[in-house]
């Protein structure tokens, strides 16, 4: 009975060491594998069993972007203005094994690092530039971390510079000379917008004008064509009556009555000389033969 007790408990004992060295690697990680003390081999995703008491997990490497926030790290700038400068890098690792023996404390070395970099770079640059430049103090410091940190099985993707504080007199100063700037600004947007409207205004002139002009010219143009139009109509007309005079054939005694009616339209005018032409003057027996011939058709017509 103490055997077969005896032989339960350790097969209990075996099943739970066995059970106990199956592990499953998740994703994006890995395990770095220790045999007898020695590194033996880098465990990817799945299943995998160790041997016991022989085989040790050394460390647990996640294959995640990792993000560091790193403190503020006091620098001088090349004009000796002292500044706050606070990073943050992104970071992966790519070689559980050199990140597992490479370097002891890896963080703390990127920090170091970058900090140190951090100091030579901004040495260089005097304030403005230091302000203006950030895009390229980002990719200068992250060119050097991710060299430096091939070593370690770190490939460094992107390194930002957070906030960058300068003394308060500084900052005093900018912020007058922002102010300053944003009136400025301001002043000049008004002075365009009062130029716009100026412009508009006197287009708006110029354009009314352009169409008062052109409405006269059409009226005159068109009185124009309707004084044409009726001294057309009128030569017509006459022009009418002389062909039908013309084609009526009259006698010497019509045309020099007519002639007498003309002489007459022209004696009403208000011209106090009147030059007459020698065919009207050869025409006055002419009239006083038709007055002496109209009088006796009357006398005739009287008596009878």
């Amino acid at each position: 009975m103490g055997i077969i007790i005896f032989l339960l408990i350790l097969i209990l004992l075996v099943g739970s060491i066995i059970v106990s060295n199956i592990k499953i690697v998740p994703q994006a990680h890995a395990y770095v594998i220790e045999r007898l003390g020695a590194y033996f081999c880098t465990w990817g995703t799945g299943l995998h069993v160790k041997i016991p008491f022989i085989d040790r997990i050394s460390k647990t490497v996640s294959l995640k972007e990792q993000v560091v926030d790193f403190p503020p790290q006091p620098v001088i700038t090349k004009d000796n203005v002292t500044m706050q400068i606070d990073t943050v890098v992104y970071f992966q690792i790519t070689d559980p094994k050199l990140y597992a023996y490479g370097v002891e404390r890896p963080i703390s070395a990127i920090e170091n690092l970058s900090a140190t970099t951090l100091r030579n770079i901004i040495g260089d640059l005097e304030l403005d530039h230091t302000l203006t430049s950030r895009d390229v103090i980002n990719t200068k410091i992250r060119v050097i971390l991710d060299e430096a940190t091939d070593a370690w099985g770190i490939k460094v993707n992107r390194v930002e510079l957070k906030n960058i504080l300068p003394p308060k007199e500084i900052q005093d100063a900018m912020e007058k000379q922002m102010k300053a700037e944003r009136e400025r600004r301001a002043r000049i947007l008004d002075a365009e917008g009062m130029k716009r409207s100026e412009i508009l205004i006197a287009e708006g002139h110029k354009e009314s004008a352009i169409l008062k002009a052109d409405a006269i010219k059409e009226t005159k143009i068109r009185e124009s064509q309707g004084e044409a139009q009726a001294i057309l109509a009128v030569q017509k007309a006459y022009a009418d009556s002389l062909k039908m005079l013309n084609e009526a054939n009259p006698n010497n005694k019509v045309i020099a009555l007519k002639s007498i009616e003309a002489f007459e339209k022209v004696a009403d005018g208000k011209a106090t000389k009147i030059i007459v032409p020698s065919e009207i003057q050869s025409l006055a027996g002419l009239a006083a033969t038709l007055k002496e011939s109209i009088t006796d058709l009357n006398s005739s017509g009287k008596a009878e």
